[in-house]
């Protein structure tokens, strides 16, 4: 069984994290997540916004919950390393703040050994583990030893559920992972949905061709990932339109095909 001093990385299978690197313009991805990033693009021309939306959207809202006076920030998910990340947001807010990343891609822990460094007050680390096994997140010594789980922490799941299909218990798994932190709490999330268009479910199926689970959802069954929390405003919206400094055209609901939220467990 590798370890993590001895990372192995599947060159032929298409991977979520870096196909989103592909989307993003980056250079940490191979010729099957390319194929499948350019098949995407095929049925879905503005897939790349999405990807970049999504990744604003994550930005604002962590930075936003820092100055909410949050400092534990949980980012599941977090894919190849792209500046600025997550804990760049929220040290530039909270100098202390303490971030934990978690994928399940070797190639994503390689890259964040090197470059997911942080404030010499805060702290950053890594967890190799796989969101569809919360309790490997939840246990993992080097969350353990980052993460005070007595005190608040933001839980970040940035375009990482719709590659969990129904029978993978999406919404159980969410709410073990709320259920492991304290009143005051947050979760942020962000989802796929053919709600604006048939494009992101043709997308869903190049995925699912290619390798990868993955399944849109409607508003309705984004908003079950978030009950029992209070959503903050504006609430259930797009990755766009989720307090941006400038208000976005109408047109780009069309292309981003994405529902976005934060909430606060009380």
């Amino acid at each position: 069984m590798p370890t993590d001093n001895d990372p192995v990385i599947d060159f032929d299978t298409a991977h979520t994290a870096r196909v989103y690197d592909y989307y993003l313009g980056g250079k940490d991805h191979f010729e099957a997540d390319r194929a499948a990033g350019e098949r995407a693009e095929l049925v879905h021309p503005h897939v790349r916004t999405s990807a970049l939306e999504n990744r604003r959207f994550m930005l604002r809202a962590a930075a936003y919950l820092a100055g909410q006076g949050v400092t534990q920030f949980l980012d599941i998910g977090t894919g190849i390393p792209t500046e600025p990340n997550l804990h760049q947001a929220v040290q530039e807010v909270q100098p202390t703040a303490r971030v934990v990343y978690v994928d399940n891609d070797r190639m994503v822990l390689t890259h964040a050994r090197a470059l997911m460094t942080g404030t010499d007050e805060g702290r950053t680390t890594y967890v190799h583990a796989d969101v569809r096994k919360p309790e490997t997140i939840l246990t993992a010594p080097e969350l353990l030893e980052t993460l005070d789980l007595s005190r608040p922490v933001a839980v970040s799941l940035i375009a990482i559920a719709h590659f969990l299909d129904d029978a993978q218990n999406p919404f159980e798994i969410v709410a073990r992972l709320i259920d492991a932190v304290p009143a005051g709490s947050y979760l942020v999330m962000s989802h796929a949905t053919a709600d604006f268009g048939p494009e992101m479910a043709e997308v869903a199926r190049v995925y699912r061709e290619s390798g990868m689970p993955a399944q849109v959802r409607s508003r309705d069954e984004f908003a079950r990932f978030f009950t029992g929390l209070d959503l903050i405003a504006p609430g259930i919206t797009t990755p766009h339109r989720w307090n941006p400094a400038i208000e976005p055209p109408e047109s780009m609901d069309s292309r981003v095909q994405f529902y976005a939220a934060a909430a606060r467990k009380n």
